[in-house]
């Protein structure tokens, strides 16, 4: 949220909702703020996070969920430009062909884009926002323009946002379009955890069967008379009767002990009578 701030300079910020109010209270705070325009954040369960863009007060409105955030602060990108400058607005040639994407493409200009002559802007055009269909998804990216060669490097942040439904009116009214490949976070869990639930059990039935085949008694299969067809027996070594005892083997370390007992003899024996002289 601060990085989109930072982003917009034309944009007003507000305390914090009571999650008891109901989210057309919103457009009473855009009016009394003079705003015509609002993207309102909504946290649940602490890891699910969704976006509402709405024209306030008629709409039309859209509420997204937003994925794969990488903040300013995250991503320590090389790109930089000048805070409070006018962006450019890139859109994807998918937001031509369909008629929901056209409305979002409109929505997104009248949003991102900041008024000219604005106070808070700077007369500049440094940096892009690339809005891209890919996945039935909308990616979001911010490109730095280097004056050299027009290149682009990548500023942040970064995310994605996955259309969940559009509705005519301002945060709420009839539903204008819903998004058929939308799964919510809830169901995409559950099914993460069915499929290792299904991975535990079918272990579990391969240690079961595994076991059951020790139980069961071995079939003894009678003889086959061809299986010894390719069999060749080998050939017999004559046996060698030794009639010579060997000669015994002779313990080497038990030979120096014996050794330097004698020379440990002598040297006392030579001792003792140099003492007796």
């Amino acid at each position: 949220m601060q990085d989109l701030r930072m982003l917009m300079p034309h944009s007003k910020a507000d305390t914090k909702m009571d999650r008891k109010d109901k989210l057309f209270v919103i457009n009473e705070v855009c009016e009394m703020k003079n705003c015509n325009k609002c993207i309102y954040f909504e946290a649940k369960k602490k890891q699910d996070l969704y976006m509402w863009l709405s024209n306030s007060p008629h709409g039309p409105s859209a509420k997204f969920l937003v994925q794969n955030i990488h903040t300013l602060a995250e991503l320590k990108m090389t790109g930089n430009c000048l805070k409070g400058s006018r962006p450019l607005l890139s859109f994807d040639p998918a937001f031509d062909e369909l008629p929901h994407y056209a409305l979002l493409k409109e929505l997104l200009i009248q949003i991102f884009s900041t008024p000219r002559y604005h106070p808070k802007s700077q007369p500049f055009v440094d940096h892009v926002f690339t809005f891209t269909v890919l996945d039935n998804r909308i990616w979001f990216r911010n490109f730095q323009i280097i004056e050299e060669d027009a290149a682009l490097v990548e500023i942040g942040p970064r995310f994605v946002l996955n259309l969940i439904k559009i509705f005519q009116g301002s945060f709420g009214g009839p539903t204008l379009y819903e998004n058929p490949h939308y799964q919510s976070p809830n169901l995409h869990r559950r099914v993460i955890r069915s499929i290792t639930a299904a991975k535990y059990k079918e272990k579990q039935q391969v240690k079961e069967a595994q076991k059951l085949r020790k139980k069961e008694p071995k079939t003894i299969l009678p003889h086959d008379p061809t299986a010894d067809v390719f069999v060749t027996p080998a050939e017999e070594k004559p046996i060698e009767i030794q009639w010579v005892k060997p000669e015994p083997k002779v313990d080497l370390k038990a030979r120096k002990k014996r050794v330097y007992k004698r020379q440990r003899k002598m040297m006392k024996q030579k001792v003792n009578s140099g003492n007796a002289k």
